[in-house]
Formats: structure tokens, C-alpha cells, sequence
């Protein structure tokens, strides 16, 4: 059979990681190929190869049945193949068309021909569906919008294979539906996508067929039909993995309560004011659709923006939370949503990045304490499991689930009573998410109080002792353990219900 793309035992070596052995796969043209695994088993460095910011170290590529060295991003452009990056790279403060032929302007002498990039960028832009002006800042659109903006610069670069690397990660569901819609649609035009995902439901829904990579080796391949979830974890990893129940509360509502906060008001929705409680060893879960005001409030509990109004109480006790100093100083610690730009320095070693909020703790006078640096940082890598190979290892070559493991074990250091969470399992694959949730069952047994945000419906229904939904910055509902269903957690979410 004749291919548009076809991978032959490719391998990948970094200093002391073999990144990928023997890999292969072929992408017929017209078809949408999922390519899934655990983080670490190598789905970012072959995507990187196929787009050309990385050289394999052996193997080859064939592009229409001959073989091709893809020696830069400009050659893979040239070949037809796009990637589009999890964290999208566009310029906010440049138009839309600008955006779209970045780098490719046609010109008369110096002068870019601003029309023509305009007249261009509104068929691409028709292409995907996506009904802005070419004039429009990209920064003033959704994120939905700026994805679809992605693609419409990739078809304009005429791509007939576009990666896509965890694409509705930060989407709504609605966004996430339109995307798929314009997928379906490229799929028609004979455009082929590579699918990169850990939504193993969304895997499901949209591919064609399933490669799966585990350890930098291929586990297997799925066709349509065999697509199931059963059959995509035990090719992740490599056995049969039986999904967690429904977690047995161990929250004591006889005891008073460990954070409470009353009449809350945040600088993104200063009208609505927010009342909630958590007792020690509870779980509530928050949940919402994007832009209802979750991450906000999280960050105005932990002093990272100023409250307008109301209180924060920590064991009955009002607090004056002014920073994240404070919040510390309370009791309380937060694990962002943005674990690479918020949570950890990845060019900094794992000891490091685990006594970075307790530095004052394990220092002496003006010299950090090394012996109690490493003695904490052993503690912590040994009850959370993260696998590094020790404790000089660079945070950025660690896994996406180890990173968020350095981020958690960094305040878990502090020993907090109150813990909150935002989206604390995205981008980890499915092992690593079971070892997340089954981390916070541990804290909580242990007396931590946890108030996590999560976009999965599945993990709020799984995890939340009591679950928040949120809806245009207002507390809209609140569900108690045999409450939560997905139809009673959209129905607040949407406003079609309100308590």
C-alpha cells in the first residue's frame, strides 16, 4: 500500500536516555492517526523528528513512498507537514493574517502586501470555519479561536500533514467540538492529522486508527473498530488497569472546618460574592466550564491577586491574605495549572525544585542547608514515586506525571492543612493521573483538606466528596457525593440550574 507518510525504525538518543527505539508507523493520506502513551514514552520527540526541530539518530522517513531528510522546520514546511505545538506559538499583538503568513509574507521590494495576506487569510480562515476579520488581534480571541487560527496557517503553508499535540487541553467542550468538526472536515479534503492526546474518550470519538508508544517502543496498533479504553490502557501501560472507584470519603463533618471563606469577591467577576467551607481530610472538587471563574478564585485564596472583599478563615480564624506569603504562613499551598511556567524551573535540578518553597526552613543564616535539602528531597521523591535517576536530574527531562509530582512533593515540604489544586492531572497520561488521585486520597486519609479544580468530568464525579460548579464567576450549585451526576454538574455549569 502506498503511504503520504511512513516511519521506518526510527531512534532518538539524549544523554542518557534512549528516547526512541525502532519506531515505526504510516499515515495514509485523508486519515486521522492517534498516536498515544504514557509521558516519557517518546510521542514528542517523533513529533518533533516528522516536523523537523530534531534529527533522528537512525531509521528513515518516506514521504509519498521516498525518502526524505528532514533536516529543519523549514523542510518539514516544504514537505507538507505542520506541527501545532500544545502551547500555541502566535503573536497576541499581530493580526490575524499577519499571524497566518508569519514569516511568509509576499512582498513588493520591502513592502509586505497587506492585502494579499488579508484576501489569503479569509478563504483559510473559511476553510476552517473560524468567522473573524484577517485584521482582528489574535490576543482579543478564545483560545478556541487561536487554535483554529493554527490550522488555517498551516493549510495556507499548503500542510497535508498536521500534527496536533494535545489540542483541546485548555478547549472547552464546546471549542472541542468545533475543532473536531473541522477535523472531520480536513479528513474530507484529503488532509491528513496525526492526534496526539491523553482524552482517551476523545481518541476514541475522533481517529481512524491507534498507534500506541510506551517506553520509546511501539506497544501496539489499534484499528476503528478495536478502539476502546480497555484496549488503549493496557497497550499504554503494558497490563490491565482497572479504573478506580469511586473514592470512600474520609472528610469528618462533625469537625470544624479547616478553610472557610465568606462573602469572597474577585477583581474578574467583583459582583458575585462566593461562600464555600472544607473540614480537614475532605476532597471538594470544582467545576465549570472554562472562563467561570475557577482559576480566579483559587488565586486570590492563595494572595496571588487581592481580594475586593469578603473573608478567608483557616481553622475559624480570619486571615489577612496579602500574598502568597501569607497564604504560607496560613497553612495553605497551591499547585497552578501551569505546572512549566508556575510551578517548577525546569532548567534546575529535582533537589532544588523540591526545597524551593522551604528554603528558608533549610537554610542557615545566608547558606542553604544541602544536607536538609537532600534529606527532605529523598523523603519526598520516596512517598510520591517519582522516577528520576537522581537528584541532580534536570526537572525538563523528567516525565509530564514526575513534574507534577516535583510541583506537589515541593509544597507537600511545607506540610499545608489546606491544599488546593488547579487541574492537577493535565497533560499526564492515564497511569500517572491514577497516581495523582490516588496522592490526594493519601493527604486526605492523612487530614489535608483539598479543593481541586478539574475540566474532567470523569475525575470530579470520581474523586469530590462534594463538588463546587461554578458558572460566570458565582457559586451556582452545590452536590453532595450521591448528588454528583455529569447531567446535575452541566446543568449548574451551563446556569440551566441554580441553587
Amino acid at each position: 500500500m502506498s503511504y503520504l507518510l511512513e516511519v521506518r525504525s526510527v531512534s532518538k538518543r539524549f544523554p542518557g536516555v534512549l528516547a526512541l527505539e525502532n519506531i515505526s508507523l504510516t499515515l495514509a493520506r485523508g486519515e486521522v492517526l492517534a498516536v498515544v502513551g504514557e509521558n516519557g514514552a517518546g510521542k514528542s520527540t517523533l513529533m518533533k523528528i516528522l516536523a523537523g526541530v530534531q534529527e533522528p539518530d537512525a531509521g528513515e522517513i518516506l514521504i509519498d513512498d521516498r525518502v526524505v531528510e528532514i533536516s529543519s522546520v523549514r523542510v518539514a514546511q516544504r514537505l507538507g507537514i505542520a506541527l501545532i505545538h500544545q502551547e500555541l506559538n502566535l503573536a497576541d499583538n499581530l493580526s490575524v493574517a499577519a499571524n497566518i503568513f508569519l514569516g511568509r509574507e509576499p512582498r513588493s521590494g520591502w513592502f509586505i502586501r497587506t492585502g494579499e495576506t488579508e484576501t489569503s487569510s479569509t478563504s483559510v480562515l473559511r476553510q476552517v470555519g473560524l468567522d473573524v476579520s484577517p485584521r482582528a488581534l489574535v490576543g482579543t480571541l478564545s483560545l478556541g479561536k487561536q487554535q483554529l487560527v493554527e490550522i488555517a496557517k498551516a493549510l495556507s503553508a499548503q500542510a497535508r500533514v498536521i500534527i496536533m499535540d494535545e489540542p483541546t487541553s485548555a478547549l472547552s467542550q464546546h471549542e472541542s467540538e468545533a475543532l473536531f468538526r473541522v477535523i472531520r472536515d480536513l479528513r474530507q479534503r484529503g488532509v491528513s492529522v496525526i492526534y496526539i492526546s491523553h482524552r482517551l474518550r476523545e481518541v476514541k470519538e475522533i481517529a481512524d486508527r491507534v498507534v500506541v508508544l510506551r517506553d520509546g517502543r511501539n506497544a501496539g496498533e489499534l484499528s476503528r473498530d478495536e478502539i476502546t479504553h480497555d484496549n488503549l490502557v493496557r497497550l499504554m501501560v503494558g497490563r490491565n488497569f482497572e479504573i478506580r472507584r469511586a473514592r470512600v470519603s474520609t472528610g469528618d463533618q462533625t469537625r470544624a472546618t479547616a478553610l472557610e471563606v465568606r462573602s469572597l469577591r474577585t477583581a474578574t467577576h467583583p459582583h458575585h460574592e462566593l461562600n464555600f467551607s472544607l473540614r480537614p481530610g475532605e476532597i471538594v472538587g470544582v467545576a465549570g466550564l472554562v472562563g467561570a471563574g475557577r482559576t480566579e478564585m483559587l488565586e486570590v485564596l492563595f494572595g496571588i491577586e487581592h481580594a475586593l472583599g469578603g473573608e478567608i478563615l483557616m481553622d475559624g480564624v480570619a486571615q489577612n491574605i496579602e500574598s502568597p506569603r501569607d497564604a504560607i504562613r496560613a497553612g495553605m499551598a497551591l499547585v497552578p495549572e501551569d505546572r512549566k511556567q508556575q510551578g517548577v524551573i525546569l532548567e534546575m535540578a529535582v533537589s532544588e525544585n523540591l526545597s524551593l518553597a522551604s528554603l528558608r526552613r533549610e537554610a542557615s543564616a545566608a547558606f542553604i542547608n544541602h544536607r536538609g535539602e537532600r534529606s527532605m528531597a529523598d523523603e519526598m521523591v520516596a512517598k510520591l514515586g517519582i522516577k528520576t535517576p537522581n537528584l541532580r536530574q534536570f526537572v525538563q527531562y523528567l516525565s509530564g506525571g514526575n513534574q507534577q509530582k516535583v510541583v506537589i512533593g515541593k509544597w507537600l515540604a511545607l506540610r499545608p492543612r489546606v491544599l488546593l489544586l488547579d487541574e492537577p492531572t493535565r497533560g499526564i497520561d492515564v497511569g500517572a493521573k491514577q497516581e495523582i488521585c490516588k496522592l490526594m486520597e493519601q493527604l486526605a486519609a492523612e487530614g489535608v483538606a483539598i479543593l481541586f479544580v478539574s475540566s474532567e468530568m470523569e475525575e470530579i464525579l470520581r474523586m469530590s466528596d462534594r463538588a463546587l460548579v461554578m458558572h460566570e464567576g458565582r457559586i451556582s450549585g452545590e452536590l453532595k457525593r450521591e448528588e454528583l451526576s455529569e447531567d446535575a454538574v452541566m446543568g449548574f455549569a451551563t446556569g440551566a440550574r441554580r441553587t
